[in-house]
């Protein structure tokens, strides 16, 4: 499967969902009140967001008839998932700033310094391959360094902005990253 129909289905299924869930709706009019009467197949809301996830990537696969069941791995996109939780919820995040750069020093403990040194890493490379910044992480004993040199003084106000976190979410390559390791075609 290309990466290009990877991404037309994960969008499909991304847009697809809020368009569906729109779509089925019907109005009654109760007086001058028009309210949406949704039936029961049209909800939306997955719960917890881990389970979400999982239950977005079944589904683009379940809809692809080219599926390769005997690839599939899903038990590795839920440890994903929550390397991807630890990370956020449990690791501690210094910041020091100069005048060329915003570096993150991010440690953990247990689990957490799996997540760091598995995810850090790899984020690095994906945001070193946008416009704004440069950047580059480095191992260390406790978790890992997470340096970003911002190309103008404005984009190091959106670095300071987003903080660690919200780097490590930037970009658009996650829905693909999620579908790539169920479908065993790519890990970090």
């Amino acid at each position: 499967m290309s990466l290009k129909t990877i991404t037309h289905m994960v969008m499909a299924a991304i847009f697809g969902g809020a368009v569906t869930a729109f779509a089925t709706q019907q109005y009654s009019s109760h007086g001058n009140h028009i309210k949406p009467v949704l039936r029961g197949d049209s909800a939306s809301e997955m719960g917890q967001s881990a389970f979400a996830a999982i239950a977005e990537i079944v589904h683009i696969l379940e809809s692809n008839p080219n599926t390769d069941w005997s690839k599939v791995n899903i038990p590795a996109l839920r440890n994903h998932l929550v390397n991807m939780n630890d990370l956020t919820l449990r690791a501690r995040v210094e910041r020091t700033v100069d005048n060329n750069s915003v570096t993150f020093i991010v440690t953990g403990q247990g689990s957490t310094l799996d997540a760091i040194k598995v995810m850090v890493p790899a984020h690095a490379k994906e945001l070193e391959k946008m416009a704004d910044w440069s950047a580059s992480a480095t191992l260390q004993t406790n978790g890992a360094k997470l340096r970003v040199q911002p190309v103008s003084e404005n984009k190091k106000y959106k670095v300071l902005g987003l903080g660690f976190f919200g780097l490590m979410a930037t970009g658009s390559h996650h829905q693909l990253h999620h579908l790539g390791m169920a479908t065993g075609q790519m890990t970090h």
